[in-house]
């Protein structure tokens, strides 16, 4: 998604199609700023199947509520993306 953005703006120029990228990752942002940054980065990556283990003392994990709105996000996320490009 970020290559998205990338490639609509420098590569095409197309800063129209990069605001609407950029707009679609705003939900994103908006969660990464909840307070819970490192755990949300952590769940994100988890998500894209990678393994990055738990987060370190005296930070505590989402709780399942957080990580199924951080998976709606992503995945709302990616599809407006799959259809701006």
């Amino acid at each position: 998604e970020h290559v998205a953005l990338y490639e609509a703006c420098v590569i095409e120029k197309d800063f129209a199609k990069g605001r609407k990228i950029m707009a679609a990752m705003m939900p994103l942002m908006d969660f990464l700023e909840g307070g819970k940054f490192v755990q949300a980065i952590k769940n994100g990556v988890a998500l894209n199947g990678l393994k990055t283990g738990g987060v370190r003392k005296p930070l505590y994990d989402l709780d399942d509520a957080e990580k199924q709105e951080l998976k709606r996000v992503v995945t709302e996320l990616k599809a407006t993306i799959a259809q701006i490009k």
